[in-house]
């Protein structure tokens, strides 16, 4: 646990030096240049609380020619608001393109604050749907956390949509973003955008670095998605959360555990015990080696077993 702990340290302590300021909504978010006209913004490895407003997630955006794409908008309303300060500090070009790469509250609730711009807003052929079925229970956790802050917060539903058959080539002129919606991995309703200029790719959750991966769609999905990504080869990787230095190490820890997850999963399946009795078994050599392990790592397990007892 001293790994974790220090690891946390490292992580989190500029996401939170940087949200000191983070409800004053004209103060545009300290994104980092990853290559030519390509920001990222890395979200605190922590939970959704009143004091980072939902900035947990990685987001960011990429300026063509023409216009501006966003990549994920944030957690919040104010989030998405400090994200288009930063666009607005990077560049005169208007916002054509709010691109969700999935459906989970960090990454999404962003998106109202760029309305303003009349972009088109891009997901999955799923992420509609995915966002209406769960629109109260969000909107409910999100006032919880935030309090006044998330009280008036509201979902943007998608204006355009990609099919895994379909991926989409975003002209932002003189510059293409590749859209691509995949199988059920992480969610039902995971995206990617590669960047062919800078050969960026960015994962949205299908990677996280540093913090627990978390199950919401199929284990067996997952790991074969990570196995197409590696493929794709790029040349950087923007994960959902944690840092991008390293984007094969953190693909190899990612899919260390959720092999893990697998095995330890079946062993329990095939011996007949009950999913209690997996929660305390599988994978627990895990626990030191990633941050909000106990937030997750149970809930993955119950995923797991509901998916995988299927196979037998």
């Amino acid at each position: 646990m001293r790994f974790a702990h220090a690891l946390q340290a490292l992580l989190v302590a500029p996401a939170l030096a940087a949200g000191c300021a983070l409800a004053d909504p004209a103060t545009a978010l300290p994104v980092s240049r990853i290559g030519e006209g390509a920001y990222v913004f890395y979200g605190a490895q922590e939970e959704t609380s009143a004091a980072n407003l939902g900035a947990i997630a990685n987001v960011g955006f990429v300026i063509g020619e023409r216009c501006v794409a966003v990549i994920d908008a944030g957690g919040s309303p104010v989030e998405g608001a400090r994200l288009r300060a930063a666009v607005r500090a990077a560049t005169d070009r208007p916002v054509c393109a709010v691109i969700n790469t999935h459906m989970h509250p960090d990454h999404v609730y962003g998106d109202s604050a760029f309305l303003p711009d009349g972009p088109q807003f891009i997901g999955h052929v799923h992420l509609g749907p995915a966002l209406a079925a769960r629109s109260g229970s969000y909107a409910r956790a999100l006032q919880r956390e935030l309090g006044e802050q998330g009280r008036d917060a509201q979902l943007v539903m998608p204006t355009r949509s990609v099919t895994p058959a379909e991926p989409v080539a975003l002209d932002l002129g003189g510059r293409t973003l590749m859209l691509r919606a995949w199988r059920t991995a992480h969610t039902d309703n995971d995206l990617t955008v590669y960047d062919e200029r800078t050969g960026t790719l960015w994962a949205g959750d299908l990677l996280f670095a540093g913090r627990i991966p978390s199950l919401d769609g199929s284990l067996t999905g997952w790991l074969a998605v990570m196995d197409q990504i590696e493929a794709i080869n790029p040349q950087r990787v923007i994960p959902g959360h944690g840092p991008s230095d390293d984007w094969r190490a953190a693909m190899a820890a990612q899919r260390r555990y959720l092999q893990a997850l697998a095995d330890g999963t079946r062993a329990a399946i095939r011996a007949r015990h009950t999913i209690s009795q997996a929660m305390q078994e599988v994978a627990g050599a895990e626990q030191s080696r990633w941050l909000l392990f106990d937030g997750y790592h149970r809930r993955n397990i119950a995923a797991a077993y509901a998916e995988l007892e299927w196979e037998q």
